[in-house]
């Protein structure tokens, strides 16, 4: 049976034991092989950066930050259907569900609202997933550059919505931005 036969990609060779000569055996080709890359290298340019002072141009697929995002009168938009955790293939996104009350009319848009809303950012993947699945155009990834700072704890890596939840401010601004466009 030949190796095409049973291989799945078809690329399988038959090994042979050839016998190696006196010049394969002492490595002498392998060892200038290799000393020419080493110094191919050395001569080439750095591609080390002074990172605080400069920094690398971000692609333009770039995702940054999660946002929760708010709507034109600054309610949150977010009602907790849990399709953005479904759809998560990290499973980073936790939620737990709450009923509006009828003095929280002005806070949520919906009378169902994300009560807990939290993202382990450890485990987040930076798919874009969630993005896609929110029915509601809750939840970004913005182009912000912004990068996580390291930290020792883990918790501190667990975004609730204190963080997550889009400043009153912002909401406002980008309301008065897609008014005078």
């Amino acid at each position: 049976m030949s190796t095409n036969t049973y291989s799945l990609s078809g690329r399988k060779k038959e090994v042979s034991n050839k016998k190696l000569t006196w010049t394969e055996k002492i490595y002498l080709v392998a060892i200038f092989k290799g000393m020419m890359v080493t110094l191919k290298h050395m001569f080439k340019k750095k591609v080390t950066i002074s990172y605080p002072e400069k920094t690398r141009p971000f692609s333009d697929v770039y995702r940054g930050k999660h946002m929760l995002m708010r709507d034109d009168e600054g309610r949150e938009r977010c009602t907790a259907c849990g399709l953005c955790a479904l759809s998560c293939p990290a499973e980073a996104i936790s939620m737990k569900a709450a009923e509006r009350t009828a003095d929280e009319m002005h806070l949520y848009r919906e009378e169902k609202y994300a009560e807990i809303y939290e993202i382990n950012m450890l485990r987040c993947i930076f798919c874009g997933l969630c993005e896609e699945a929110c029915p509601k155009q809750a939840i970004y990834l913005t182009k912000s550059k912004q990068i996580a700072k390291a930290d020792i704890s883990r918790d501190n890596f667990i975004f609730g919505k204190d963080k997550l939840v889009m400043p009153l401010e912002a909401a406002i601004e980008n309301t008065k931005q897609q008014n005078q466009a």
